[in-house]
């Protein structure tokens, strides 16, 4: 089925009724940024359809699913794997992705203890709403994506980086699957009493106000990880604390990666600190850093908020090239950058249809300007980085202030490292470059990708008690790599790692023999940013989407799964 085609354009002026011609994309100019994922994927689409309502979007699910169509659901596409995008052009049937950034909306209840998000509702949004409430959502800024979805974390497990709150997890939604009939179903899994047919419930969701009397706590259904915090303390598990596919966090829409159309979420939020500190720890052993992890997990009676590694070689990736990031942030505040980057992705578009301009102009441009800003970093972490291999970011609260302090006054200065406790600006640009590495990653890949053969990205999960957790690489890989730029969440072994490959070999070959070397370690991967269309679903996790999506009609081949209908 083709717009050219009778099907195609019947089912293009269906969905372009309900969502209106504005919201309904079909060139191939107009769809590129829907189409293409950030870092990886992408293939052709029939149409991408916006729709402006939870009842728009629930009627164009069911013009999809008669017209025998594949739906691939998308809120911001800022996954790093290739998860919202199609991937090649290999499927049985056309493609229609579906936009849910237009509906942006969140609902607080229970005096905002707890929140319902609609599918376009993002992380910046949430924690704008709960600040003056002293509550946060489970994650923050994030590690890797500016701007992500709410619903991309339940979906893909992520983590964040806050130690004590787990990864994003909740049994309580509000989605469409279909069975191996092709009918399609709204499932009211959200603890709320609501009256009438789909289209009234689903209305009734997006108006919120809810009474009291309609919120409901189902029994033995939590809106967050349970009982992360003494999970995470087990330092001497032989199993890592948190995965993408861990079978115990895979339930309906959590973990989902898409396989069925969810509508609301509704999560649990949690108080802010109000009184923290930040240490800055520097060594050259990597052992060293260890034993801070086990001591502050296995004996602090306060568990710190969260614990950031880098290597000096993200450091110094992300001092130039994250500095425009840094600079964003900082001075222009998050609330501005979506739309900031919404921008950078429509200016990238209208580029790509001039033939000689140069790919990645926006990047470069970006570059160059943050170039000409003098020095953004503070003078101690920039001695720490000519002095230390590894760096620590440990944030503490309350009582685990004067915990780590006096502790760590015992512990350094050693042979091998030192620390020091940051002000209160030191803190928050010490959290911020950490922050900046994924970007400048990305960035250096596109400034010089006519140099290098691409870029490979790991994030991987170790065990809890693997006290080698620096990964040392066969000479005939290592070779391979221009630059290796480890960084991640510490106490819970989760590292991201990304490389960026020599000209004259293979990302994908380099990448499974990387996958070897992570299995000889008991490592689990991906930790936290979805298998994607890169990764291999485990069993558990490829029978999740099974159960879920028995007609393999929503997202087909994540995982790298089937792409045909049923499964065939």
């Amino acid at each position: 089925m083709h717009t050219d085609t009778e099907d195609g354009r019947r089912l293009v002026e269906r969905l372009r009724a309900v969502v209106g011609r504005r919201y309904m994309l079909t060139s191939p100019s107009s769809t590129q940024r829907y189409r293409t994922g950030i870092r990886f994927g992408g293939g052709p689409v029939l149409a991408v359809v916006r729709p402006g309502s939870l009842v728009d979007q629930w009627r164009v699910l069911n013009a999809c699913i008669e017209a025998n169509v594949i739906v691939i659901v998308q809120a911001a596409n800022t996954g790093l794997t290739g998860g919202s995008t199609p991937d090649g052009d290999d499927y049985d049937r056309e493609i229609v992705i579906v936009s849910t950034l237009r509906l942006a909306k969140v609902h607080l209840i229970d005096q905002g203890r707890q929140a319902i998000c609609l599918p376009g509702a993002t992380l910046f949004q949430l924690e704008k709403m709960l600040r003056p409430l002293g509550r946060e959502p489970h994650c923050l800024i994030g590690s890797s994506c500016i701007g992500a979805s709410v619903f991309g974390g339940v979906c893909n497990n992520s983590g964040g980086s806050l130690i004590h709150r787990g990864p994003v997890f909740t049994q309580l939604t509000l989605y469409a699957e279909v069975d191996a009939d092709n009918r399609v179903r709204l499932v009211n899994h959200l603890g709320l009493t609501l009256a009438g047919d789909p289209e009234d419930i689903l209305a009734s969701v997006e108006r919120g106000g809810f009474a009291l009397e309609q919120i409901t706590r189902p029994e033995g259904r939590f809106a967050s990880d349970q009982g992360y915090e003494a999970h995470v303390r087990d330092v001497d598990a032989p199993t890592p604390a948190r995965f993408n596919a861990d079978p115990h966090r895979l339930f309906e829409s959590a973990g989902s990666a898409g396989k069925v159309m969810i509508f609301a979420v509704r999560l649990d939020t949690f108080a802010r600190d109000e009184r923290t500190a930040v240490f800055y720890i520097g060594s050259n052993d990597t052992h060293e850093l260890e034993n801070v992890r086990r001591q502050m997990l296995g004996t602090f009676k306060s568990l710190p908020v969260s614990g950031e590694y880098i290597h000096r070689g993200a450091y110094r990736i992300a001092e130039t090239y994250g500095k425009d990031t840094f600079l964003a942030i900082r001075h222009l505040g998050t609330d501005r950058l979506p739309a900031m980057f919404a921008l950078k992705g429509q200016f990238d578009a209208l580029a790509a249809r001039v033939p000689f301009l140069p790919h990645d102009l926006s990047d470069r441009v970006m570059q160059a300007v943050a170039s000409l800003f003098p020095p953004h970093l503070p003078a101690r972490m920039t001695a720490y980085r000519d002095r230390f291999e590894h760096h620590l970011i440990v944030k503490m609260a309350g009582d685990g202030i004067e915990e780590a302090r006096a502790w760590l006054g015992t512990a350094f200065p050693s042979g091998t490292g030192d620390f020091f406790e940051c002000t209160p600006e030191e803190g928050e640009k010490a959290m911020l470059h950490r922050f900046a590495v994924a970007g400048g990653a990305n960035r250096y890949r596109a400034v010089h990708r006519q140099e290098v053969a691409g870029m490979m990205a790991l994030d991987i999960a170790l065990r809890r008690n693997d006290r080698e957790w620096y990964e040392t690489l066969p000479a005939e890989i290592d070779q391979a790599f221009v630059h290796k730029i480890y960084y991640g969440h510490f106490f819970c072994h989760v590292l991201h790692q990304e490389y960026i490959v020599r000209k004259g070999h293979d990302p994908v070959e380099l990448e499974h023999a990387m996958w070897k070397l992570l299995d000889a370690r008991g490592a689990e991967y991906p930790a936290e940013h979805d298998v994607g269309h890169l990764y291999n679903a485990k069993p558990a996790l490829a029978a999740h989407y099974k159960a879920l999506d028995p007609c393999n009609c929503f997202n087909p081949g994540v995982g790298r799964t089937s792409k045909l209908k049923h499964w065939h």
